[in-house]
Protein backbone atom coordinates (compact mmCIF):
# COMPACT_ATOMS: atom_id res chain seq x y z
CA UNK A 1 0.00 0.00 0.00
CA UNK A 2 0.94 3.52 -0.46
CA UNK A 3 1.93 6.03 2.33
CA UNK A 4 -1.31 7.57 2.00
CA UNK A 5 -3.03 4.45 2.50
CA UNK A 6 -1.16 3.57 5.19
CA UNK A 7 -1.88 6.40 7.18
CA UNK A 8 -5.75 6.62 5.90
CA UNK A 9 -6.20 3.13 7.68
CA UNK A 10 -4.29 3.59 10.49
CA UNK A 11 -6.62 6.85 11.59
CA UNK A 12 -9.15 4.64 10.71
CA UNK A 13 -8.54 2.30 14.20
CA UNK A 14 -7.79 4.97 16.26
CA UNK A 15 -10.02 7.25 17.93
CA UNK A 16 -9.66 11.16 17.84
CA UNK A 17 -8.64 11.40 21.28
CA UNK A 18 -5.51 9.67 20.83
CA UNK A 19 -2.53 10.89 19.03
CA UNK A 20 -0.75 9.62 16.23
CA UNK A 21 3.35 10.12 15.81
CA UNK A 22 4.80 9.05 12.50
CA UNK A 23 8.07 8.11 13.37
CA UNK A 24 10.31 9.49 10.23
CA UNK A 25 13.60 8.37 10.74
CA UNK A 26 15.88 7.34 8.59
CA UNK A 27 12.89 8.57 5.75
CA UNK A 28 13.50 11.20 3.36
CA UNK A 29 11.98 14.79 4.09
CA UNK A 30 10.17 13.93 0.14
CA UNK A 31 7.92 11.10 2.31
CA UNK A 32 7.69 13.13 5.23
CA UNK A 33 6.07 15.98 3.44
CA UNK A 34 3.58 13.33 1.62
CA UNK A 35 2.21 12.53 5.46
CA UNK A 36 2.18 15.78 6.29
CA UNK A 37 0.10 16.94 3.23
CA UNK A 38 -2.64 14.37 4.82
CA UNK A 39 -2.95 16.00 7.71
CA UNK A 40 -0.97 14.21 9.99
CA UNK A 41 1.57 17.12 12.12
CA UNK A 42 3.17 15.21 14.40
CA UNK A 43 6.54 13.67 13.55
CA UNK A 44 9.05 11.09 15.89
CA UNK A 45 12.87 11.23 15.08
CA UNK A 46 15.51 9.25 17.10
CA UNK A 47 18.75 11.53 16.64
CA UNK A 48 19.49 14.68 17.57
CA UNK A 49 21.05 15.69 14.21
CA UNK A 50 18.87 14.09 11.79
CA UNK A 51 15.80 15.65 13.46
CA UNK A 52 17.45 19.23 13.71
CA UNK A 53 18.30 19.11 9.58
CA UNK A 54 14.69 17.91 8.88
CA UNK A 55 13.64 21.04 10.84
CA UNK A 56 15.37 23.39 8.68
CA UNK A 57 13.49 21.51 5.64
CA UNK A 58 9.90 21.24 6.74
CA UNK A 59 7.33 23.24 7.58
CA UNK A 60 7.33 25.01 10.73
CA UNK A 61 4.20 23.64 12.15
CA UNK A 62 5.09 20.43 12.27
CA UNK A 63 5.31 19.23 16.02
CA UNK A 64 8.66 17.41 16.20
CA UNK A 65 8.95 14.56 19.05
CA UNK A 66 12.04 13.26 20.12
CA UNK A 67 11.73 9.46 21.18
CA UNK A 68 15.18 8.42 20.98
CA UNK A 69 17.77 8.63 23.79
CA UNK A 70 19.15 11.73 24.37
CA UNK A 71 22.57 12.59 25.35
CA UNK A 72 22.90 15.30 27.29
CA UNK A 73 25.97 17.21 24.83
CA UNK A 74 22.90 17.30 22.39
CA UNK A 75 20.47 19.13 24.36
CA UNK A 76 21.32 22.38 23.21
CA UNK A 77 20.59 21.89 19.56
CA UNK A 78 17.08 21.09 20.23
CA UNK A 79 15.76 23.85 22.17
CA UNK A 80 12.81 25.96 20.26
CA UNK A 81 12.73 23.05 18.10
CA UNK A 82 11.42 19.91 19.49
CA UNK A 83 7.49 19.75 21.18
CA UNK A 84 7.76 17.34 23.31
CA UNK A 85 10.94 15.19 24.67
CA UNK A 86 9.74 11.42 25.38
CA UNK A 87 13.01 10.57 26.49
CA UNK A 88 13.83 11.61 29.77
CA UNK A 89 15.17 9.17 31.90
CA UNK A 90 17.31 10.49 34.09
CA UNK A 91 18.50 13.22 37.12
CA UNK A 92 21.10 14.13 34.86
CA UNK A 93 19.93 14.12 31.94
CA UNK A 94 17.04 16.55 33.74
CA UNK A 95 19.33 18.98 35.30
CA UNK A 96 20.96 19.67 31.83
CA UNK A 97 17.44 20.01 29.62
CA UNK A 98 16.71 22.23 32.92
CA UNK A 99 19.79 24.32 32.29
CA UNK A 100 19.99 24.65 28.71
CA UNK A 101 16.24 25.59 28.43
CA UNK A 102 16.85 28.34 30.75
CA UNK A 103 19.11 29.57 29.11
CA UNK A 104 17.13 30.72 26.37
CA UNK A 105 13.97 31.01 28.23
CA UNK A 106 11.97 27.99 26.79
CA UNK A 107 9.70 25.29 28.66
CA UNK A 108 10.88 21.84 27.59
CA UNK A 109 7.64 19.56 27.62
CA UNK A 110 9.06 16.08 28.65
CA UNK A 111 7.25 12.01 29.07
CA UNK A 112 9.79 10.25 31.82
CA UNK A 113 10.42 7.06 29.75
CA UNK A 114 10.39 3.98 32.07
CA UNK A 115 12.54 0.80 31.11
CA UNK A 116 9.58 -1.28 32.06
CA UNK A 117 10.86 -4.43 31.45
CA UNK A 118 14.31 -3.87 32.86
CA UNK A 119 16.11 -4.66 29.84
CA UNK A 120 19.44 -4.01 29.64
CA UNK A 121 19.63 -2.77 25.94
CA UNK A 122 17.49 -0.21 26.83
CA UNK A 123 17.27 3.29 28.26
CA UNK A 124 14.58 4.56 30.05
CA UNK A 125 14.52 4.78 34.11
CA UNK A 126 13.90 2.04 36.53
CA UNK A 127 10.64 2.27 38.75
CA UNK A 128 13.07 1.70 41.80
CA UNK A 129 13.94 5.22 40.41
CA UNK A 130 11.21 6.70 39.39
CA UNK A 131 10.76 8.66 43.03
CA UNK A 132 13.93 10.47 43.03
CA UNK A 133 13.28 11.74 39.34
CA UNK A 134 9.83 13.14 40.16
CA UNK A 135 11.14 15.00 42.97
CA UNK A 136 13.92 16.62 41.13
CA UNK A 137 11.10 17.54 38.13
CA UNK A 138 9.35 19.31 40.69
CA UNK A 139 12.34 21.61 41.64
CA UNK A 140 12.35 22.66 37.66
CA UNK A 141 11.21 26.30 36.45
CA UNK A 142 11.74 25.23 32.87
CA UNK A 143 11.06 21.74 32.36
CA UNK A 144 7.14 20.23 32.70
CA UNK A 145 6.31 16.67 32.79
CA UNK A 146 3.38 15.86 30.55
CA UNK A 147 3.29 11.76 31.53
CA UNK A 148 5.04 8.59 30.61
CA UNK A 149 6.27 6.62 27.65
CA UNK A 150 7.86 3.59 27.28
CA UNK A 151 9.16 1.01 24.94
CA UNK A 152 8.14 -2.65 26.11
CA UNK A 153 10.42 -5.95 25.40
CA UNK A 154 9.00 -7.89 22.66
CA UNK A 155 7.46 -11.05 23.33
CA UNK A 156 4.02 -12.82 23.37
CA UNK A 157 0.65 -11.10 23.27
CA UNK A 158 -0.13 -11.88 26.59
CA UNK A 159 3.05 -10.53 28.04
CA UNK A 160 2.95 -7.56 25.49
CA UNK A 161 -0.57 -6.86 27.10
CA UNK A 162 1.18 -7.42 30.90
CA UNK A 163 3.60 -4.52 30.36
CA UNK A 164 1.10 -1.95 28.59
CA UNK A 165 -1.53 -2.78 31.67
CA UNK A 166 1.43 -2.08 34.36
CA UNK A 167 2.41 1.15 32.98
CA UNK A 168 -1.09 2.11 32.81
CA UNK A 169 -1.41 1.51 36.53
CA UNK A 170 1.53 3.53 37.05
CA UNK A 171 -0.22 6.57 35.00
CA UNK A 172 -3.03 5.99 36.81
CA UNK A 173 -1.27 5.96 40.46
CA UNK A 174 0.65 9.31 39.56
CA UNK A 175 -2.56 11.10 38.13
CA UNK A 176 -3.82 10.75 41.49
CA UNK A 177 -0.94 12.43 43.16
CA UNK A 178 -0.26 16.81 43.24
CA UNK A 179 2.81 17.40 41.91
CA UNK A 180 4.43 20.25 40.84
CA UNK A 181 5.30 20.64 37.27
CA UNK A 182 4.38 17.35 36.99
CA UNK A 183 0.99 16.30 34.72
CA UNK A 184 0.08 12.75 33.79
CA UNK A 185 -1.66 14.01 30.64
CA UNK A 186 0.18 11.83 27.72
CA UNK A 187 0.50 7.79 27.87
CA UNK A 188 3.07 7.62 24.97
CA UNK A 189 3.09 3.69 24.22
CA UNK A 190 2.45 1.36 21.61
CA UNK A 191 4.56 1.05 17.71
CA UNK A 192 3.63 -0.31 14.62
CA UNK A 193 3.46 -4.00 15.78
CA UNK A 194 1.45 -3.40 18.69
CA UNK A 195 -0.31 -0.27 18.97
CA UNK A 196 -3.61 -1.62 18.60
CA UNK A 197 -3.38 -3.55 21.70
CA UNK A 198 -1.39 -0.68 23.25
CA UNK A 199 -4.71 0.91 22.93
CA UNK A 200 -6.89 -1.26 24.04
CA UNK A 201 -4.97 -0.82 27.32
CA UNK A 202 -5.23 2.62 27.41
CA UNK A 203 -2.57 4.16 25.37
CA UNK A 204 -3.58 7.44 23.67
CA UNK A 205 -0.35 8.40 21.94
CA UNK A 206 1.30 5.76 19.44
CA UNK A 207 4.37 5.81 17.55
CA UNK A 208 4.08 4.69 13.97
CA UNK A 209 7.28 4.33 11.57
CA UNK A 210 7.01 1.21 9.40
CA UNK A 211 3.28 0.56 9.13
CA UNK A 212 3.53 4.22 7.73
CA UNK A 213 6.55 4.52 5.77
CA UNK A 214 7.50 1.14 4.91
CA UNK A 215 10.79 -0.92 6.30
CA UNK A 216 13.49 1.37 7.58
CA UNK A 217 16.87 2.22 5.72
CA UNK A 218 19.33 0.90 8.40
CA UNK A 219 22.21 1.96 6.26
CA UNK A 220 21.68 5.36 7.20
Amino acid sequence: MSIEENVKMIKNTIEEKVTLIAVSKTKPVEEIKKVYDIGIKDFGENKVQELVDKYDKLPKDIKWHLIGHLQRNKVKYIVGKVDLIQSLDSVRLLQEIEKQYSIKDEIAKVLIQINIGREESKTGILLDDLGELLEQCESCNNVKVKGLMAIIPKGTEESCKCYFMKMKNIFEDLKKKSFKNIQMDILSMGMSSDYLMALQEGSNMVRVGQGIFGKRNYNI
